[in-house]
């Protein structure tokens, strides 16, 4: 049985009372083609089940996906230049745990650019934003003045998303 035929939708009243189980619903009368399980196959059920799948609220999710993908990949490439400017500016206080978190958020981005290749022009039009956030944030955990980081981002995005690049001395120093 489907899960449309265990919880009957309640369109946008469920929408906004329980948006997983909406969603739940949603998708398994997108999967039947609007028609609950059960042998009802008749054209006026077809079209009452049709009239069921609420086509504003799913829109506007299905649209809320992409920009999740969009705010995912600007948020990594803060966190990622975050700690590019803490690596580069405090080698004497390196971690392990930045380098892990550089390494992750470049497979992260890459994994989202490659199930979403249309995104791949992305990260650079929210570079120079991404980089604000991560300037800020690399001050105040830091505790060195904001001033202290470039203005504009003096990484390119190749370099940013190179597995290999770490700027500042050569000789790691990790506490």
């Amino acid at each position: 049985m489907s899960k449309a035929a265990l919880s009957p939708s309640q369109g946008h009243d469920l929408y906004e009372t329980d948006l997983y189980l909406w969603t739940q619903d949603q998708a398994a009368l997108l999967r039947t083609g609007g028609r609950q399980a059960g042998g009802q196959q008749a054209g006026d059920q077809q079209a009452s089940d049709r009239h069921r799948i609420d086509w504003y609220h799913l829109a506007e999710e299905i649209e809320s996906l992409g920009g999740s993908q969009k705010s995912e990949i600007r948020n990594r490439l803060a966190v990622l230049l975050q700690h590019l400017l803490k690596w580069e500016f405090q080698p004497d206080h390196r971690k392990y745990g930045w380098r892990a978190s550089m390494v992750e958020q470049r497979l992260q981005i890459e994994g989202l650019l490659d199930v979403s290749p249309s995104l791949r022009a992305w990260p650079e039009r929210v570079l120079a934003k991404a980089y604000h956030l991560a300037r800020v944030r690399a001050a105040s955990e830091t505790g060195l003045a904001e001033q202290t980081f470039p203005q504009a981002c003096p990484y390119t995005l190749a370099q940013i998303l190179e597995d290999s690049f770490y700027p500042g001395p050569l000789e790691p120093r990790f506490t």
